[in-house]
């Protein structure tokens, strides 16, 4: 149908309207309250651990230390190959700093002068650079634009103020294909000057990170673009990512960068729901949170978000990605849902008698204590050994365990829920009772 003529003049008009707004939107430029960067003025001293914030906790990971040198915090990020552990059964020879992948945490406070040496020991040339943060353009550290790369054996001297607060990461600019994929990420805290809220009783940290290590192999393959095969949490997979641990009515906030190189991952916690408070791009207003259970984190962002831990158990945190809890996922293999395998495994034993020891080794092996069948330097593709049987997830897999009256933070074992709160085995009985046909 078409428009009336009075309908299209009040429609040119509307557009007008708009395009007037627009144009003044354009002449009048937004209030310097909504960029991130805010801090302008002298802060005083270093802001530091305890007195001025509470550090962060990164599960599996560690804080860099610094020193204060004319009131300046110096930290010193050494670049360096590093063997690490993934999970026991599966390391590989990586790139991190400071003999860790990934990198230590750094933390500082809005404000903050800091002084970063950075020392090359890698076989190539490297750079850093501060991803999400305001810097000079000089400190950014696209190597070959904002500065030449370091090459091995030297050390560059990175000194900004830092003009903002919130989540954010480092990581090689230089060859990023190569050294990314090797394992040179961390991430960079950075606290509010003047907190406009209390601090959360727990405050955890995360890094988000995917791999390419075929089973055997020794050295993340820097080529993959699709078929990653290993992913983490702080550079660890499932079982070996260290549990949250909160008490009852306690305040946590979970901090999750992702420096994956082509993945987003969705974030799930279980048993409770959160909101989405801070991006990196700075803190969303209160009338903007929203509540979520999933958070999607896109890769090269950082999400942070706060819950309350408000219900007791065992809870799974997770990408729910279903590839993403797996752990050096085999592909390639045909579809054998609903295929009875009896007759195949009787032929291959026949001619294979190998076969018929391995599938019995696998059968009664210990889930904790894989056995020689596994392929070397590789580990199950999905789970571990839990309190009610074998978890089948791996990868991007941890656990938020919440407690009433936890003396501490340590790990306080296994959760055992009160009568009547397991899902258990129907007897006849109930089955009978409520007319349910097994």
């Amino acid at each position: 149908m078409s428009a009336t003529r009075r309908e299209f003049l009040a429609g040119g008009a509307a557009a007008a309207a708009i395009l007037g707004l627009h144009a003044a939107a354009k002449a009048s430029p937004q209030p310097r309250d909504a960029s991130p960067v805010t801090w302008t003025e002298d802060p005083g001293p270093p802001g530091l651990p305890g007195n001025d914030y509470t550090p962060v906790i990164t599960p599996d990971g560690a804080a860099l230390s610094f020193e204060v040198k004319g009131g300046i915090k110096v930290f010193h990020l050494v670049a360096e190959p590093v063997r690490h552990e993934f999970a026991s059964g599966l390391s590989a020879e990586c790139w991190g700093y400071n003999g860790r992948v990934h990198g230590p945490t750094l933390e500082a406070v809005e404000g903050d002068r800091v002084r970063i040496y950075v020392t090359n020991r890698l076989p190539g040339p490297t750079t850093v650079h501060w991803h999400g943060m305001y810097v000079p353009s000089g400190m950014d550290g696209v190597g070959g634009l904002s500065q030449r790369p370091i090459d091995p054996g030297e050390t560059f001297k990175y000194e900004f103020t830092l003009r903002q607060h919130g989540t954010f990461m480092y990581h090689s600019h230089h060859d990023e294909m190569v050294q990314m994929a090797m394992g040179l990420m961390g991430l960079f805290v950075i606290h509010p000057r003047r907190p406009q809220t209390s601090s959360p009783d727990r405050d955890f940290a995360y890094l988000l990170s995917e791999w390419a290590i075929r089973p055997g192999m020794r050295r993340p393959d820097p080529n993959e673009m699709t078929d990653f095969n290993v992913l983490t949490f702080n550079a660890k997979i499932f079982p070996a990512t260290s549990p949250m641990v909160a008490r009852l009515g306690d305040r946590v906030r979970i901090r999750i960068g992702n420096l994956s190189a082509m993945d987003h991952h969705p974030i799930h916690v279980h048993g409770t729901s959160f909101l989405v408070t801070e991006t990196d791009g700075g803190v969303i207003p209160e009338a903007g949170r929203w509540p979520e259970t999933t958070v999607l984190v896109p890769t090269g962002s950082t999400r942070t978000v706060e819950l309350v831990a408000d219900n007791p158990g065992d809870w799974a945190v997770h990408c729910h990605m279903t590839h993403h809890i797996m752990t050096q996922m085999g592909h390639g293999i045909p579809n054998l849902i609903g295929v009875d395998p009896t007759a195949f495994d009787t032929t291959v034993e026949r001619f294979v008698p190998e076969f018929g020891r391995l599938k019995e080794r696998a059968m009664t092996a210990d889930p904790a204590h894989p056995d020689e069948s596994i392929p070397p330097n590789s580990t199950p593709m999905m789970g571990g050994l839990g309190p009610n049987g074998y978890i089948t997830m791996g990868g991007m897999f941890t656990i938020l365990k919440i407690r009433e009256n936890l003396a501490s933070y340590d790990d306080p074992g296994r959760y055992r829920p009160p009568p009547g709160t397991q899902a258990t085995r129907a007897s006849r009985e109930e089955l009978e009772k409520d007319g349910i046909r097994g």
